[in-house]
């Protein structure tokens, strides 16, 4: 949007290429790791305990390191068009900059707490969002259709979140391409710029990841159980003749 004006995009046509992205790539990986495509995500699952800390660690190495390559091969794609645009003068703010087509910069009425608050809550709002989708005791979506709903959560919070910043909602897709601009030609000035904003959109979805999690928990995750408890029991004691049968305990073998 940024090399044609509004020509050949529009802001909802670039928020709809965002959430169909991460659509494509929850199908595209879904069956190996989850999909697992934003760091904020993996720490949630992480103190959700379905994966090891370990892990976590692996898949937020690897979704950053992918970034890093998604940024180089957008820049490869499109460098003639950034030359053509910016005659080469690779810029952060002014009429030509480019640097806001890899990462997120906040606009000039943004402070930098407002920036963070917009990150913690979109984040929130995300995370909510997934764990509904995905949380089976709830009104899961379908298996099949998770990741082309997940993709309509994205779009749904860019358009409605996305003015103060473009909602990067995820560190990896920030902060690597950032990386990758400050090596390929727009200096240090991409994390100096908007008062040194480069840790908001990190530090930012990871607070609002944990912050999701924890509310859908207190607010829908534990009342799953004690439903289930209760219709257990209802379904016990209907089959013992009106009797509660006493629990019974399995004994279950671990290994270190």
């Amino acid at each position: 949007m940024e090399l044609s004006g509004t020509a050949k995009a529009q802001f909802l046509s670039v928020n709809m290429a965002f959430g169909f992205a991460v659509t494509a790539g929850a199908y595209i990986c879904a069956g190996v790791s989850g999909a697992h495509l934003n760091p904020a995500v993996s720490l949630s699952m992480f103190l959700l305990q379905k994966m090891s800390g370990r892990l976590m660690l692996v898949y937020c190495l690897a979704q950053f390191l992918g970034s890093f390559v998604g940024a180089s091969l957008v820049f490869a794609l499109y460098f003639d068009a950034l030359h053509a645009y910016s005659g080469g003068n690779w810029t952060v703010y002014g009429p030509q900059a480019t640097a806001g087509i890899f990462a997120s910069y906040p606009s000039e009425h943004l402070s930098v707490i407002n920036g963070l608050s917009d990150q913690v809550i979109a984040t929130s709002a995300l995370m909510i969002c997934i764990l509904a989708i995905i949380d089976e005791d709830n009104n899961a979506a379908p298996r099949g259709l998770q990741p082309f709903v997940i993709g309509l959560v994205v779009l749904l919070v860019g358009l409605s979140m996305g003015f103060n910043c473009g909602y990067p909602i995820n560190p990896a897709r920030d902060l690597a391409p950032r990386i990758f601009t400050s090596f390929a030609g727009w200096g240090l000035e991409v994390f100096r710029a908007g008062d040194n904003w480069w840790w908001v959109p990190v530090l930012g979805p990871m607070i609002g990841g944990v912050i999701g999690t924890f509310l859908y928990e207190i607010l829908i995750g534990i009342h799953h159980s004690a439903d289930q408890q209760d219709e257990d029991e209802d379904e016990d004691k209907e089959e013992n003749g009106g009797r509660r049968h006493p629990p019974e305990y399995e004994l279950v073998q671990s290994s270190a």
